[in-house]
């Protein structure tokens, strides 16, 4: 089997991190639960951790910079949402 390198992905990608995922349902690595991300704790420092409601397990973590944006999704073992008609 052959493969392509990341860049045949770019459009879908920059489709899927556009919209409002507030919505979104995040399932917790830690403990399984699943729930929308609006449900989630969000403490604010240097950026943003987002930590299961349930476990209190780190879920997402999100830093932004003048140069840069930072995440990591360790936590969330799956996130799924509607996509748009």
């Amino acid at each position: 089997m052959t493969h392509l390198d990341g860049n045949a992905v770019a459009g879908d990608l920059s489709a899927v991190f556009t919209g409002d995922l507030s919505g979104a349902v995040a399932t917790c690595a830690g403990c399984g639960v699943s729930g929308p991300v609006a449900t989630v704790m969000v403490y604010e420092g240097m950026g943003e951790v987002l930590r299961c409601p349930e476990c209190d397990s780190v879920l997402l973590r999100l830093m932004r910079t003048p140069g840069e944006t930072r995440l990591d999704m360790r936590g969330v073992s799956l996130l799924r949402w509607r996509s748009a008609a």
